[in-house]
């Protein structure tokens, strides 16, 4: 078994220790990612902002892997609000309209009162895909 692992330089990987994702014999497995901008270390107000800027994250985080979102095949949203979901809903077929990954949304507190949305997801390296 192969492990490597891909960090964004956000300061709560080192502070919490995990990567932004790991690639795993041909898997890879995307943290649960917030809306920060972390280049800026800003999280925008509004949920579709924060579902944009966490796809945005975790595109970066595939690209790194050698995958893109056409090589996910699992999504979870987690949203403290059931209210917000139908918001994001634009954005999540947008970004998975024609790729259709299986998805589940869970309502649940996160780390941060600010935060409205978090998405974790896992792909499979186009080589290893059969």
């Amino acid at each position: 078994m192969t492990l490597r692992r891909i960090s964004t330089g956000s300061p709560f990987e080192e502070r919490i220790g995990y990567s932004r994702a790991v690639i795993c014999d041909g898997w890879v497995f995307v943290a649960g990612t917030t809306g920060y901008d972390y280049d800026t270390m800003l999280m925008p107000e509004d949920v579709v902002s924060q579902c944009r800027n966490a796809f945005a994250t975790i595109g970066r985080a595939l690209g790194e892997a050698g995958a893109t979102f056409r090589d996910v095949v699992r999504v979870r949203y987690i949203l403290p609000d059931p209210a917000d979901w139908p918001l994001c809903w634009p954005v999540t077929s947008e970004t998975f309209g024609d790729i259709r990954p299986a998805a589940t949304m869970f309502c649940a507190t996160l780390q941060e009162p600010e935060m409205r949305i978090e998405i974790e997801v896992t792909a499979r390296l186009p080589d290893h895909a059969r």
